[in-house]
């Protein structure tokens, strides 16, 4: 069988239209229909190669929504039926026995598997193991839902490492892609938000979606100003910033936890941790029992990303605004195979 997709011959080569052969569906393996494809920087970067793993041709694309077509003969007593409405981010395969699978971590297995390198979403098909294939609660908007598997389960998961509740002073570092549906979800929970934000123009955009206060990053003094306020600060963008400020911002016990991917390595000075017993962390996506509670939160409390729209047939022009930083918040693509 053949599988339309969109693909990147060579590292930042244009998309084109490509017809990959894929064999028999593995025993553990679920195909789905592609209805929606949400773009996610990481697709950039992986198109790109900026992180050295990338081989082609390379059919990018990790927030799927779609229906499940076809079930592995492993896969068919696993909740999982023909039609379904479903979700996969960025993990499409994990090996189920090492000690990381057993304990609910499969994010962490070692031999774990991107949806990207598994031939990913700007597809009319894609495939994954029937764990990482997420079952869509009722009421979730599946046209907005893609960006939730990966940017929205990225920065729910720190919630759940934290133990943030409606008692927390939470701050959000940048309020693009990431930093908007952390707010959204972190008013759901009832927690005090914060966000930090370069671009004054955004305050009201920002105070409707649910923070409590908008601080400009660009004044040091506002920075000053919130010293020892915050249990978790969760850092969203790739940029080398001025990071102290944000250290002194942080309560005691208060962690400092990034999702951005800041390639430059931290400063921290030792004495920023030590008084008031404070801790710099990190994580990835999360797993699938994490994906499925963070959907079924979205779904109770009306959560949808911001989303603007163009066909995958556009797929480049939608990688050029993406690229440009003009994506109103997030952009996803429709499929649109012929």
């Amino acid at each position: 069988m053949k599988i339309k997709s969109y693909a990147a011959m060579t590292a930042d080569a244009p998309l084109e239209l490509w017809e990959n052969e894929v064999g028999p569906l593995q025993l553990e393996e679920v195909e789905v229909d592609v209805d929606y494809c949400g773009i996610c920087h990481s697709d950039l970067s992986m198109i790109g190669n900026e992180w050295g793993i990338s081989h082609y041709p390379l059919v990018a694309g990790h927030e799927v929504i779609g229906r499940v077509t076809a079930l592995g003969d492993a896969a068919k007593n696993k909740g999982l039926k023909i039609g379904q409405k479903v979700g996969i981010g960025w993990t499409a395969k994990s090996c189920q026995h090492c000690d990381e699978c057993i304990s609910g971590r499969q994010v962490n297995c070692a031999s774990g598997v991107p949806t990207i390198l598994n031939k990913g979403g700007f597809a009319e098909k894609v495939r994954a193991d029937w764990q990482w294939v997420i079952p869509l609660p009722e009421g979730v908007d599946e046209a907005a839902a893609g960006p939730l598997l990966c940017g929205g389960i990225t920065v729910f998961k720190p919630l759940l490492m934290h133990n943030i509740t409606a008692l927390s002073r939470v701050a959000v570092i940048g309020i693009g892609g990431l930093g908007h549906i952390a707010i959204k979800i972190l008013k759901a929970l009832g927690a005090e938000v914060t966000a930090f934000s370069s671009t004054p123009g955004k305050k009201q955009a920002i105070l409707d979606m649910g923070a409590s206060h908008v601080v400009n990053s660009r004044d040091p003094q506002a920075l000053t100003a919130l010293a020892g306020q915050f249990d978790l600060i969760i850092n969203t963008v790739a940029v080398d910033l001025q990071w102290q400020p944000y250290f002194d911002a942080l309560a005691p016990q208060g962690k400092f936890h990034t999702v951005g991917a800041v390639m430059k390595p931290f400063e921290v000075p030792a004495f920023s941790l030590i008084m008031g017993d404070r801790a710099v962390t990190g994580s990835s996506t999360g797993s699938p029992g994490q994906l499925r509670a963070m959907l079924r939160l979205a779904s109770r409390a009306d959560i949808a990303p911001q989303v603007e729209f163009f066909p995958m047939s556009q797929i480049n022009e939608a990688l050029d605004h993406v690229k440009a930083g003009k994506a109103n918040f997030r952009v996803v693509l429709k499929a649109d195979f012929a």
